[in-house]
């Protein structure tokens, strides 16, 4: 099928002011895009023009606006993050965000992000109703719920599942399939008219009873050529499962009940990536040992070795090679959900540390290769046991609100124009509005990233709102800001402290009393004495009602550094 594209650029357009944005609605009065596009692309296919699937016919109004026009109009969301009153599935169509675990995001070809989650939500809303819940935005703000993608059990568990017990020795599975878990699935967009969904199945109960390890998990994979339509979803079955390299020695030993797991590597958590040379792969990994790259048939989806029993030193490594781990020696690691993704000449492997209620934080490191070995920004070596620096997120409060736990096991993709996103769940702290279940309470979240000039990603400190990216003034850094030095506290949260820039270029406040502080306006770079903090518009979630306002992020080799102009 011939396709033709044509693309508009605003920066080709002299007249206008330097930073403009694209706003196109269609003739029914809706906003197509507020995202801060400075082109559009138009493609011409089955006969007609379109800008994603929307036919040039349907639009109404297509504008330019300089940014500081857009930015004085800007209007903040107004969603309410304690969705108590919403939670139930009755109540979907207002979720926006709410009930978000785990998510994993991919843009299509009709230009919506879609976004699609482990089975979890406040009060277990999503049970009896199907499972990896998708929803989709143009915009990463406001997002329509689309239902659920798989109907049921896939067919083959079962019998994948007492096949592998046949060849260890095992009768038939007891466990209570209807109790399976349905865990961290990975969308990617292969290419126009294929998708790829790996997911997780985790097996309720244990091997062979009481004293014996845990059953195993799954990993599937689905395929579809229209994710917007969410039924369209082909499971194309088993993928891989849990390796052991205790042969059949299931048994759990004295005194050693998470330290030396049957399983090497578990099956879980999954992410999916095309390397720049065109091979597929998938890293996959919790707890246990690490983290597993298997190369994948780019045809099938499928791993590319024959994988042989779950087993033995003869099969290891069709399983994969491992490019991460956090305590070499010891399976009780505390960190899970590998998301690996490639940018300019390197591959990042971002990591979700501690458990998941509260002290859950994220961390990344990078490699040339995608096997490693993976380093951080400090130079240690990753891949073989050293811990991941630096510090991407944590739990964290600014004034005047509860703050945000549990914010980790995420995704990270890009628009296509430059432009980096990363979306995780948010958890609210206990006892929020007197209410000892809030926690419980999981706000999808989206946060841009902005590449920092030694190529790190820094994950900015407030939520992503399509906020206008007018020019940000030297003028408009002098006053007031929230400070939040973000550093490893387990199950505690980093809370701001107050400082100011001074018009003299001085600051004045802990963490950088005296020190001399600069703006590079081309780069959007705030420098205080040697550290460069980088600066853009968003929303300040934390005031009443929301507004935009100038927030920042930066590294040192040691320390994480939030903030936002109050």
């Amino acid at each position: 099928m011939r396709r033709t594209i044509l693309i508009l650029w605003a920066a080709l357009l002299p007249f206008l002011a330097v930073k403009a944005q694209f706003v196109i609605t269609k003739q029914n009065g809706e906003t197509l895009t507020t995202v801060n596009k400075t082109n559009i692309q138009f493609t011409y296919l089955a006969g007609q023009w379109r800008y994603g699937t929307t036919p040039l016919s349907q639009l109404g109004t297509i504008s330019l606006l300089p940014m500081e026009e857009r930015l004085n109009n800007y209007v903040a969301p107004t969603n309410d993050d304690y969705y108590v009153n919403i939670a139930g599935w009755n109540s979907r169509s207002s979720w926006n965000l709410a009930n978000v675990h785990d998510p994993t995001v991919m843009r299509a070809e009709d230009g919506y992000y879609y976004m699609y989650q482990t089975d979890a939500g406040y009060g277990n809303p999503l049970d009896g109703h199907g499972h990896f819940a998708c929803r989709r935005s143009r915009d990463l703000v406001s997002w329509q719920f689309m239902g659920t993608t798989m109907p049921s059990l896939p067919a083959w568990v079962e019998p994948k599942l007492n096949e592998i017990r046949a060849n260890m020795g095992l009768g038939p599975t007891t466990a209570d399939l209807s109790k399976c878990g349905y865990w961290a699935p990975c969308a990617r967009k292969v290419h126009d008219g294929l998708y790829r969904m790996y997911y997780v199945i985790t097996i309720d109960g244990t091997i062979n009873g009481e004293g014996t390890w845990g059953e195993r998990a799954f990993i599937g994979l689905m395929e579809t050529a229209t994710p917007w339509k969410v039924d369209s979803w082909e499971d194309k079955g088993f993928v891989i499962t849990n390796y052991s390299d205790k042969d059949l020695n299931y048994q759990v030993g004295e005194g050693d009940y998470w330290q030396q797991c049957y399983f090497k590597y578990n099956a879980i958590d999954p992410t999916y990536i095309i390397t720049e040379e065109g091979d597929h792969w998938l890293v996959y990994g919790s707890w246990h040992s690490g983290f597993a790259a298997v190369q994948l048939d780019a045809e099938t989806g499928m791993p590319l070795q024959e994988l042989g029993n779950p087993w033995g030193a003869a099969n290891e490594a069709a399983y994969g090679v491992r490019i991460a781990t956090r305590m070499d020696g010891n399976r009780w690691q505390g960190s899970e959900a590998p998301e690996v993704v490639y940018h300019d000449g390197w591959y990042y492997l971002f990591m979700a540390y501690d458990e998941l209620s509260v002290a859950y934080n994220t961390r990344v490191a990078r490699s040339k290769n995608i096997t490693g070995p993976y380093q951080g920004i400090n130079g240690a070596n990753v891949t073989t046991g050293a811990d991941a620096l630096p510090l991407v997120t944590h739990p964290y409060r600014f004034n005047d609100s509860p703050g945000w736990v549990g914010i980790s096991h995420c995704a990270v993709f890009d628009d296509g124009d430059g432009n980096w996103f990363f979306s995780s769940q948010g958890r609210l702290p206990e006892g929020v509005n007197d209410n000892p279940y809030s926690n419980a309470l999981m706000m999808g979240q989206v946060r841009r990233i902005i590449w920092t000039e030694n190529g790190w990603p820094v994950v900015l400190p407030e939520r992503y709102g399509a906020v206008p990216q007018a020019p940000i003034t030297e003028e408009e850094l002098v006053g007031e800001w929230e400070n939040i030095l973000l550093s490893y506290d387990y199950q505690q949260m980093n809370t701001s402290t107050t400082v100011i820039l001074k018009d003299d270029h001085r600051l004045q406040g802990v963490p950088f009393n005296g020190q001399k502080w600069s703006f590079d306006a081309a780069k959007n770079i705030l420098t205080i004495g040697t550290t460069k903090l980088y600066l853009a518009r968003e929303v300040d979630w934390e005031a009443s009602p929301r507004k935009a306002t100038i927030v920042y992020g930066g590294y040192t080799t040691t320390r994480t550094f939030w903030g936002k102009r109050k």
